[in-house]
């Protein structure tokens, strides 16, 4: 039996840094480490099971340079902590075995967002825009592609028959569609939310639910 794992990178590293113990100060490499180790729990190798290849969908960061609607200060966003931490991930996810990065587009919007605490305190007039720090605000900027690229992996995956399980991680329920078709072609389909509450109608769209992750502390028993 071999199993595929596709993983949505935005959603995974959102998880990560909610469950994993000191995951603010993990280098790129633990996380990718940490990637890895997950994907793997979910193949069964005592009973033959093998691993097909684990695909990672991600976008790159955000590599413009302009200046900051609150502060006019200058900002390069290609060399803030977080778009280099974003490079050197990638590179660590390329260093390991049967990892394939999938990338898609990042689309700048030209303008700005509001924190969505902070916007509706803004708008309740419960502060005002001089109370709005730096971090409050950040480009408007929307991920392209990587719904699409699970969506194609998923189908080329069940029409060519190269895997017999299909694993993904991620909480979002666009896969709905995807999923339908997998099953239909005789594919076994596991979502692994990470321990996040997925909408109970899913279930009727999957053949499993499985999170090996750290469990949230207020999930712990």
């Amino acid at each position: 039996m071999s199993t595929a794992v596709l993983v949505d990178g935005g959603f995974f590293q959102k998880r990560y840094r909610a469950l994993y113990d000191g995951a603010i100060d993990h280098d790129p490499k633990t996380v990718a480490k940490s990637l890895f180790t997950l994907a793997l729990k979910h193949i069964d190798q005592e009973s033959g099971e093998k691993l097909y290849r684990i695909f990672y969908y991600d976008c790159p960061p955000l590599a413009k340079k302009i200046h900051h609607p609150l502060t006019g200060k200058s900002i390069d966003f290609s060399k803030t902590p977080q778009a280099d931490f974003q490079l050197q991930f990638f590179e660590e996810l390329k260093k390991l075995r049967k990892v394939a990065l999938r990338r898609g587009e990042i689309r700048d919007r030209g303008g700005w967002k509001v924190e969505k605490s902070k916007l509706a305190n803004l708008l309740s007039q419960r502060i005002k825009v001089s109370d709005l720090t730096e971090a409050d605000v950040r480009p408007d900027i929307v991920q392209k592609g990587v719904d699409m690229r699970i969506g194609l992996d998923i189908a080329a995956l069940a029409f060519k028959r190269l895997a017999d399980k299909i694993v993904l991680i991620s909480g979002d329920s666009d896969f709905v569609p995807a999923a339908k078709l997998a099953r239909r072609e005789g594919i076994d389909f596991i979502l692994d939310p990470m321990w996040n509450p997925i909408n109970p109608d899913l279930h009727e769209h999957i053949d499993g639910l499985k999170s090996y992750s750290p469990r949230p502390k207020e999930q712990k028993k």
